[in-house]
């Protein structure tokens, strides 16, 4: 395995879904049943009940993490391969969103990505939106 132990790999899991609790706790739940997916929520949940913005940082700018924990910040610096830069549509190799939803809600094998089962479908599809809006965003920078 890579320099991250599979040991470290579980405790990165339960920091950030224990962070993620935290974060939860403070929002209110979408209990909307809108099936549209809109990208402004996802970007909520990104940056917020989802804790994607831990590894992936703040609205997907790799260089802008939150302040976490220590212990937290040195395991995801740990991270072999490192989180992907979701705004490089270049070096992003999940190419539907089937493929990306299947990564939240299951973890993504070969990373340090845990599963993220705390999403509401809404809040999915909605993130799903967001990680698109972000692609187009970064597709116009790198060209």
């Amino acid at each position: 395995m890579s320099r991250l132990s599979y040991a470290g790999l579980i405790m990165l899991g339960v920091f950030l879904f224990d962070e993620a609790l935290v974060q939860a706790g403070r929002q209110q739940a979408n209990t909307s049943a809108t099936t549209q997916a809109d990208a402004e929520r996802g970007r909520a949940v990104f940056n917020g009940k989802g804790a994607c913005y831990y590894c992936h940082g703040i609205d997907g700018n790799k260089d802008q993490r939150p302040q976490l924990a220590a212990d937290t910040t040195a395991l995801i610096a740990q991270l072999n391969p490192p989180p992907v830069d979701l705004r490089n549509p270049k070096v992003l190799y999940l190419k539907s969103d089937k493929q990306r939803a299947r990564a939240i809600r299951e973890g993504h094998t070969g990373t340090g990505m845990f599963p993220d089962t705390t999403m509401t479908n809404q809040e999915l599809t909605d993130t799903l939106a967001y990680l698109a809006l972000l692609r187009r965003e970064g597709s116009s920078r790198n060209q």
